[in-house]
């Protein structure tokens, strides 16, 4: 068996499901119904990250057994994005108290660290620095915020589909130039699952992708950015730059409604990228936006970062334009504005 047919069984394994989940889901009536906080306007059938989840976790084990990716860079994904799919499915079909959901996005987040032996070094302008039990702490804070803002940017057609897609993809390009192919099998393989649903999820979206699969995608991104940093402490910089539009969309929207005293935890549509969409009339032009964003701003500086730039620097440059158009875009401002 050859890896390229993994990744062509791994794709249509993921594109079929994803239409046997939408025939469900409609024979349900499993559909997300428009309300006042949404930013889609036709009831849509939702559930379909789902796809996503098996397919990538049957590949993982697959994989693994074959030796092409070792037992203990595959549990921590197998073990934490289980445990989030199966929340997040739950949630998906009832409700789970927001305060049982987060137990369970610190488990995963404990078994996910307690894998890789938490937080490793972290290079900051030259200088590598071992933060012992506190970076434990802050790697454990920064698996459930990923996790959680990768649901909360999960909030029009295809934007999360492809922000993973461009990330798994953009992090194996860097890890190609930098000599480190070892590193390229995991995202590469969430890459081709997630392309399988997102012929379903472009715009106009015939399914949705659910928490199961946002919060799936999240966990797993974060813990790959990590096993990264574990082999090369630049790598983590890289992720965060890849990950840019997500997180600075996402942390400036929180820190402003934190500071306005909203209640965080209730649903709105606040974040700049739901904004622009409402400012176009579409989701189509927003989702194209972050892909541009994603392919000809981010990953170039992520690149030039896996091949010497100071990571902090590069944050900075990649980020504060990202800042201008959270800005722009009325980011975490009151709903009317």
């Amino acid at each position: 068996m050859t890896i390229w047919l993994v990744f062509s069984v791994v794709l249509v394994a993921s594109l079929l499901l994803t239409w046997v989940l939408r025939r469900y889901a409609l024979s349900r009536s499993l559909m997300d119904i428009p309300n006042g906080r949404s930013s889609h306007s036709v009831p849509t059938p939702r559930g379909g990250g789902v796809a996503i989840v098996l397919t990538y976790l049957v590949a993982l084990v697959l994989v693994a057994l074959c030796g092409w990716v070792s037992w203990s860079a595959a549990w921590p994904l197998l073990g934490a994005g289980a445990l989030i799919a199966i929340v997040g499915f739950l949630d998906d079909h009832g409700h789970i108290a927001a305060r049982w959901r987060l137990l369970a996005h610190f488990g995963a987040a404990i078994w996910a660290l307690s894998w890789m032996g938490g937080l490793p070094t972290v290079s900051v302008i030259g200088v590598e620095l071992d933060l012992g039990w506190f970076g434990h702490v802050l790697a454990a804070l920064y698996l459930v915020w990923m996790l959680n803002l990768y649901n909360f940017m999960d909030g029009i057609d295809g934007i999360a589909s492809v922000e993973a897609v461009c990330a798994c993809s953009g992090a194996c390009l860097v890890y190609w130039l930098t000599g480190h192919q070892d590193l390229m099998l995991a995202p590469m393989l969430l890459a081709v699952a997630v392309l399988g649903f997102l012929y379903w999820n472009f715009p106009p979206a015939r399914i949705f992708m659910g928490d199961a699969g946002s919060g799936f995608l999240g966990i797993v991104i974060a813990v790959l950015s990590l096993q990264a940093a574990w082999v090369a402490p630049q790598m983590l910089w890289v992720w965060l730059v890849l990950l840019g539009v997500f997180i600075v969309d996402a942390t400036f929207t929180l820190v402003r409604r934190l500071l306005r005293g909203d209640k965080v935890y209730e649903a709105h549509r606040s974040h700049a990228y739901q904004y622009a969409s409402r400012r176009v009339g579409r989701h189509l032009p927003v989702t194209l936006a972050v892909m541009a964003i994603n392919l000809f701003w981010l990953l170039p500086i992520a690149v030039c970062i896996g091949l010497g730039l100071d990571g902090v620097l590069g944050l900075i440059v990649a980020y504060v334009p990202l800042v201008v158009l959270a800005i722009k875009f009325h980011a975490g401002e009151l709903e009317y504005a």
